[in-house]
Formats: structure tokens, sequence, C-alpha cells
């Protein structure tokens, strides 16, 4: 049986890494596609050479990791310090590097291109999630290579499945990549600037904007609801006519049947992929387990754990619920699960117009899913519900108490019938908040006052884009 030759993987390695051959670079295609906002914070951590960490960049599947990398890549080529011979790029779900150690094929690459020993190599492994026991392998070489910055991307099934497991303590620095922002999608259709004008900051460090034609921007909000999450989707007229074909099959069943199943040991599938599609359908609504259970007639315990595989892969979020004097509750038998990408849910059923009434939980979806950018934020939102009411997200501060709330509709009633504000205004009146309570609208926008109540009212998408730009900015 033929095995294969050490010329084929040179070969290969030379293919996969044109900045080796002098006046190459990146693949011009590539190299011209939008940046996602993250890359200059991302090239920032490579480049630092004072911690001695491998970078692991976590993602769902299909929100641009690999091409981030080779955008990083671009980025260190235009450094003065970087030549193209101190980059090795390689993906291990190339069938030719199957069964090779890592440990291997960076000695391949030393081997090609001698370096002194205190010279900085950059070290590229994309999709190592199909190395097995990757995470020791990873641990290994960052101990053994002091002078090799190491970056690895994988599912984030797979990543998070060891992130916490000490072999990787101290050795990997994760950098999450969330899908993409209502900001990010009006910039890579190239519409941000046609579509919202700057606003000032003044006295308020949240930086704000204005709509240049609402109608325009909301119709733009609904079509990135429906395709806009994913960078691929956003460039294919022929995906979005059938979103369901790639989202579905591509990225959302790849995880279900596959990666989930394999890392965790899930062997009914159906299950699994039934409870998924029910979380699907109802994001932005309060879950029970006891519900879910008895519907689906399956253990709670299992379900549970379902839904940890769930978050693990960065399908869902949940979000803890506090009462009116922002108590949690000790035992979490009820929660809000919201898709991180509201795209999923268009895929899995159907594209949703202006007017459909699941439109009002896919904006919430979409707010929450914009919060994802904001790691110092994302952590402190729950949802409020008491006997009298209750309110979408709640921000809590370190000391647990109330920082921000936020209301979400996909409609202007709240702007002119003050019995919609009645959650809101109780909330607030009884607990002195940062900033004055935000309910979002269609189209209206502006401040009320209710009972000494500020309220401030603006467009849902206006608030998407402007969370999203103010989240990645920092």
């Amino acid at each position: 049986m033929r095995q294969v030759t050490e010329s084929e993987i040179e070969n290969r390695l030379r293919e996969d890494n044109p900045w080796w051959r002098a006046g190459q670079g990146v693949d011009a295609l590539i190299a011209g596609y939008p940046r996602r906002s993250y890359v200059p914070g991302f090239v920032s951590l490579i480049a630092d050479s004072t911690v001695q960490r491998a970078v692991v960049l976590l993602g769902p599947r299909r929100v641009g990791k690999t091409v981030m990398v080779l955008h990083a890549i671009d980025a260190l080529l235009r450094r003065p310090d970087v030549q193209g011979q101190d980059i090795l790029y390689l993906s291990l779900e190339t069938p030719i590097y199957t069964h090779l150690s890592l440990d291997s094929l960076l000695r391949r690459f030393r081997d090609l291109h001698p370096a002194p020993d205190n010279r900085r190599l950059f070290v590229f492994f994309d999709e190592i999630q199909y190395l097995k026991d990757w995470e020791v392998h990873l641990k290994s070489l960052v101990d053994s290579n002091r002078q090799i910055r190491i970056v690895a991307t994988g599912s984030a099934a797979a990543a998070l499945k060891t992130k916490s497991q000490e072999s990787g303590a101290g050795r990997f620095t994760d950098f999450q990549l969330p899908p993409l922002t209502f900001a990010e999608y009006l910039r890579f259709i190239d519409r941000e600037d046609e579509l919202i004008m700057s606003g000032c900051t003044g006295a308020d460090p949240q930086q704000r904007w204005t709509p240049a034609t609402l109608p325009e921007l909301n119709d733009t909000f609904v079509d990135y609801l429906n395709f806009g999450g994913y960078p691929e989707v956003v460039y294919s007229q022929e995906i979005q006519r059938n979103p369901g074909r790639f989202i579905k099959s591509d990225i959302i069943d790849k995880v279900l049947l596959r990666d989930l199943p394999v890392l965790y040991g899930v062997h009914d599938v159906q299950e699994l992929n039934s409870l998924f599609n029910t979380l699907a359908y109802n994001t932005g609504n309060e879950i029970s387990l006891g519900e879910l259970a008895q519907s689906s007639n399956v253990a709670k315990n299992t379900l549970a754990r379902y839904i940890e595989y769930l978050e693990a892969a960065f399908l869902i979020r949940r979000v803890k619920r506090i009462d009116a004097d922002a108590r949690r509750f000790k035992r979490v038998t009820r929660f809000k699960v919201y898709l991180t990408n509201p795209t999923m849910r268009t895929a899995l059923f159907s594209p949703l117009r202006a007017n459909n009434e699941a439109m009002g939980h896919l904006a919430e979806t979409a707010v929450f899913s914009q919060w994802l950018h904001n790691t110092a934020h994302v952590d402190s939102l729950h949802f409020a519900r008491w006997a009298q009411g209750e309110i979408d997200l709640v921000s809590l501060g370190a000391d647990q108490r109330p920082k921000f709330v936020i209301e979400v509709k996909w409609s202007d009633a709240p702007f002119t019938d003050k019995r919609l504000l009645k959650s809101v205004l109780q909330f607030a009146q009884q607990h002195p908040l940062q900033r004055r309570p935000l309910v979002t609208t269609r189209t209206r926008s502006g401040i009320q006052q209710h009972g000494g109540i500020e309220i401030e009212f603006a467009p849902c998408s206006l608030h998407c884009y402007t969370v999203a730009k103010n989240s990645l900015r920092h």
C-alpha cells in the first residue's frame, strides 16, 4: 500500500504557504475580503511577545475563522520585522496531514526554513479539533518552543470542551469570534455610510448614530435577520435563495450530527436535534426544563446536558431569571434561550418578513446577539419576571444591582401607550439605574418622562447597530 511521501507533504506545505516564495502573499481575493472588526485586536494579541501562550480562536462554524487567520497573516507580512518564511499555516482537516503530529509538522517547517533560535516565528493550525487530544499536543509545543507564537482555530464545541482542562491551564489564551454584528453586516454589503449618520458623543460615553433613511435601514435589518449572520451567506445570492441548504446542512447538522455526538458521546442524535429545533423556534422565549421534558418524553437531566452541549457549541446562550427585587433564583428551572445567530432560526423554518408575528422574538434575539461581542456586559445580562411584570434584559453589576434595562419591541405601540411601559417604570422606580431605561421600537425615537422616570426610545435596528459599534470599538 502506497504511503504519503515526504516530497508530497513538503509540496502541500509550500502550496498552503505561498508567502514562502518571494513577492507572494495571501491570495489577493481573500486579502480583499472585508475584514471582521476583530482583526486588529487579534493581530495585536498574536504579535505580543510578552506572553508565552498559544492563541485559540473559537467560534461557531462558518463565522470566518479561517479568513480572519489569513487576514492576520496578511497583516503580519506587512510588518517590517516579519518575513514570509517566518509563518507556517496549515489546515488539519487536509487529508495529507492525517496521522501527522503537530511536532512533526513543525519540524518539517523548521527544516525547510532554518532560522536562529531567537527568531520570532508564527505557526497557525487551522481546524485543530481534527487532531485527537489536540490540547495535549499544543501544550507541549508551547512549552518547548518559546520563540514561536502558536495560533489554533477550532469549532467552539471542540475548544470549549477542553478549555477548562488542566492540560491547557496557563498555556492557552482564548479569542472568541461570534457571528457578524449588524454593523459588520452593513459594512460587508457596503451600505454603512449610506444608511447610518454619525452622531456626537457629548458627555455620553456611548457613541450615538442616527439613520439616514430608517425604512431602508429596517429593510436591511430584516435581511440581516434572515441572511446576515454568516459572511459566506452575505455574498451568495444562491445561498440566500435556499439558506436552509447551506446553514442547516453545512453548519447546524454538522454540529448536531457529528461534532457533539463525537465529543460528548451522544447516542440519540434525534433527541438532540429535536431539542435544538424546539429551542430555535422559541428563541427569546422563557423555557422550563419540566415543560420540555413533558413534551419530549426526555428526562430533565438529559435535556440539561444537551443544553450545555448546545451552549458549548455556541449555538445557543442561556439567560437566567431574576425577580422584581433583582434577586436570582437558587434553583434554575426556568430560563430564556437565545440563538447566538438569528439567521439559524430562519434557515430552519422560513425567512421572515417585517410584519411576521415571530419578528418580535427574532428582533430580541438580534439585540441579545449584539451583546455577545461585549463579554463584559453579556455575562451580566438577565431577564426579570415577577407576578405583575417582566423585562427582557437587565444588566446586573458586580454588586448584583441593576445597571440598565432594555425592553425589546418590534412595534411603535409603547411610544404612544403608557400601559405597555408599566413593568419598565415599576422596575426603574424600585432600582436606581446608571442609564435611563431603553425601549426599542420599530420606527419611533425620543425621550419621554413618566412618573419622574425618563425612558429612551430607539428603533430596534438602530439600537442593534449602536450596541455593535460601541462593543467593538473597545
